[in-house]
């Protein structure tokens, strides 16, 4: 849910209308969680879940073999993927575009916690462009203080290099 709510801002301070939600299932504590970021040109009207999404996160690779995580995600969408393996080697059989950050490395590297949720930011904007960097870095600079935000930027920007933003 962090994560949603940083690109929704992220997105309104590029000028866009947003809305970022979560969706519980029945699940027990600690069953995978979706969480939902809406961004548009004009204003959003609907409150309904997105159920064909243009963009995947999958901050837990492990999910790939127990949730169809591609489920809805349009053919020309993107699904962006924390792991340190290679769209390839993944093996998946979905048209849409598929990019790969190893997220807990760079979080392990830059937080020294395997917390992903600023990471797969700046992967995110580095893969579609959605949101800029600077929008990232920005609400991550609100949310957090002191040296774990200077670290969440550094992961923010070393993502975002990693997966080729800005080229």
């Amino acid at each position: 849910m962090t994560a949603a709510e940083i690109l929704a801002q992220a997105a309104f301070k590029d000028g866009k209308y947003s809305q970022a939600f979560p969706a519980f299932g029945v699940e027990r504590r600690g069953a995978p969680v979706q969480a939902f970021t809406r961004i548009a040109d004009e204003k959003i009207r609907t409150r309904a879940q997105i159920y064909e999404p243009d963009i995947i996160i999958v901050q837990d690779s492990t999910l790939l073999t127990v949730v169809n995580v591609f489920a809805g995600l349009k053919p020309t969408g993107t699904a962006i993927i924390n792991t340190g393996k290679t769209p390839a080697e993944l093996g998946i059989k979905h048209p849409a575009k598929v990019r790969t950050v190893d997220a807990t490395k760079v979080a392990l590297d830059t937080l020294g916690r395997p917390i992903t949720n600023t990471t797969m930011l700046g992967a995110v904007s580095g893969a579609t462009g959605v949101v800029s960097i600077d929008s990232i870095v920005a609400v991550v600079r609100e949310r957090f203080s002191g040296k774990l935000a200077e670290n969440n930027e550094k992961a923010v920007r070393e993502a975002f290099r990693l997966i080729g933003g800005g080229k």
